[in-house]
Formats: structure tokens, C-alpha cells, sequence
């Protein structure tokens, strides 16, 4: 009998070590004063990263704290949670989602349920239940247990137009949408007293970006140039670490700028999309983690969306 209660505990104590590997690691990192960003994994989403591969932003303010994107599962939205509790003791009142990918927003319906009011452009929600369903689907493939209890649940505070403005805790927030970007839905967060802006999908660094069937790179490079008018000191990018506006114009917009004007070309010239992709010199972003992977879709998904415009 001994025996058997030494073992089941032997049995718990390595399951509740594996649920600790397993777990993801949120930490957050000071920006500037009352600003926090995480820096997700740059790698593709897994098992041990929870589908949170991405950047998560905080803002700490006198009424309460800021959440900017909320994780890609109840689960990553629980380790969020955990991890703002180590920063500040306020309750998260306020929840922005970027974008429609799945780590932008599916982590949504773990902070309703702790009070927090949801806030997106509208833009995003066509988005978000088109695509939903199947990126709970993916995740749920991918992580299995580790997705359970997530429920896609939209925001309801919406943002419309171009550029907004909201005061929250007493803390001002600008918002800049120009059409999407990497989905519909991308807006970028400016906080004109820390001069920091949280950039969403707007912007990757260290990694290659990601162009989508619902991308638009004509939008996300005038996305990105209302960016370039905030001219920030600090860029919190969608992905990789944060960077400043020189980094973030070399990996990102000029990456962009670089397959629209090939592409275009192409098109004009009446090259087939397989030729055209595999014209496309590459070579100064292959430096960039994933790039290999996702070069060849990037470009030939860019080829149509110039092909209709």
C-alpha cells in the first residue's frame, strides 16, 4: 500500500513538473515608465510556446492596467494573467486586440470573464469570425489539452475611422488604422507621454514577416507609414524584440516595398507568378529567421494581390 501511494505521488510530482515544462514563460519587460512589453517566441507556434509567439503589451495606469493583445488560449491568457501580477497589483480593466490572429485575441474570453472591457477596431471583427473557427481548430490540433476552455470571443468596444483616441485610467491612447496590413484588422497603439508605440503585425523584426491570403500589403505599407509620423523612440513590434523605426523600415516596410515593386514589374510585364517568384531576389532578408519558410508564399501571394489591383 505503501508502495503504491510512493508511486502515485511520484506519478503527480513528474506530471506537475511536465505541466511546468510545458507551461510558456510570460515575463514582462519595462519599456518605459508603466510601459511593459513581453517578447514572444520569434519560432512558429508549438507545443512549448502555447501558440504565443508573439509580442504582448502592458500599460500599468492609476485606474487600472492596460493589456495590449491577449494570447492565443485560456491557457497562454492565464499565464498573461500571472505574469502581469508580477508587475502591478491593478486588476486588467482594459484588453486592445491589434489584429485577427489568433495570439491577438482568442485569449479574449479569459479577461471578460475577469471584468475587462475588449476593445478592437471594427475592422477586426468580420475577421476574427471568419477565421476563428479555424484557428481554434489549428491550435486545437497542435497543443490538444493545452487549448481547452478557449472560446473565441469578439470584442465590443470598436473603434471606426482611421485614427482614434480613448483615455484610459488617465492615460491617453492613439489608434491608426489604414486598411489592415497583415489582417483586416491591424491597428497600431501610440502612447505620446512614454513616445512608445506598440506596432502589432504592422511590424516583425528578427523574423521574417507573414503575408496571409487576408493580407493587404498595399495597406500595410501606409499602415505603416502613419508609424513613421509618430516617429517613436520605442517600436514594440508584432514580433521580435523591441527595435527601433530604422530597424523596423529595414525589416519590415522595406521587405514590402521590395516584393510590390517586383512584383508589380511582373505583372506589368506578363511574367507567370512561378517565374516571378523565383526572380525575386530575397538575399538582403534571408538573415531573417523563417525566411526560407515563408519567402516563397509571401511572394506569390503578393503576385495576385498586385495582379487584382
Amino acid at each position: 500500500m505503501a508502495r503504491r501511494t510512493a508511486a502515485r505521488l511520484l506519478v503527480a510530482l513528474f506530471a506537475a513538473q511536465a505541466l511546468v515544462v510545458d507551461a510558456v514563460e510570460v515575463r514582462f519587460e519595462r519599456v518605459a515608465d508603466n510601459v511593459y512589453a513581453h517578447v514572444g517566441d520569434i519560432a512558429a507556434r508549438s507545443v512549448a510556446n502555447e501558440g504565443l509567439n508573439a509580442n504582448i503589451g502592458l500599460v500599468v495606469t492609476p485606474a487600472g492596467a492596460v493589456l495590449i493583445d491577449s494570447g492565443a488560449t485560456f491557457r497562454s491568457a492565464r499565464d498573461i494573467h500571472a505574469a502581469i501580477r508580477a508587475v502591478t497589483s491593478q486588476p486588467v480593466r482594459w484588453v486592445i486586440n491589434t489584429g485577427g490572429q489568433d495570439h491577438r485575441w482568442l485569449g479574449n474570453g479569459y479577461f471578460e470573464a475577469q471584468g475587462a472591457d475588449l476593445i478592437a477596431h471594427a475592422a477586426a471583427v468580420p475577421d476574427m469570425r471568419s477565421r476563428g473557427g479555424d484557428q481554434l481548430t489549428a491550435l486545437r490540433t497542435l497543443l490538444n489539452a493545452a487549448a481547452e476552455g478557449t472560446v473565441p470571443t469578439l470584442p465590443r468596444r470598436l473603434l471606426h475611422g482611421a485614427d482614434n483616441r480613448l483615455e484610459l485610467g488617465g492615460t491617453v491612447f492613439e489608434f491608426r488604422h489604414r486598411g489592415g496590413g497583415h489582417t483586416p484588422g491591424d491597428m497600431m497603439v501610440w502612447l505620446p507621454q512614454a513616445q512608445v508605440a506598440f506596432a502589432g503585425d504592422i511590424v516583425y523584426v528578427d523574423r521574417l514577416l507573414g503575408v496571409l491570403p487576408v493580407s493587404n500589403t498595399r495597406a500595410w505599407l501606409e499602415t505603416f507609414a502613419g508609424l513613421a509620423q509618430w516617429a517613436p523612440m520605442r517600436i514594440v513590434p508584432g514580433h521580435g524584440s523591441v527595435t527601433d523605426l530604422a530597424t523596423a523600415r529595414a525589416q519590415t516596410a522595406a521587405y514590402l516595398q521590395a516584393l510590390r515593386a517586383h512584383m508589380k514589374r511582373a505583372v506589368e510585364q506578363g511574367v507567370d507568378i512561378g517565374e516571378a517568384v523565383k526572380s525575386f531576389d530575397a538575399t538582403p532578408f534571408l538573415q531573417l529567421a523563417n525566411a526560407a519558410e515563408l519567402n516563397p508564399g509571401n511572394a506569390s501571394r503578393t503576385y495576385l494581390e498586385v495582379e487584382r489591383e
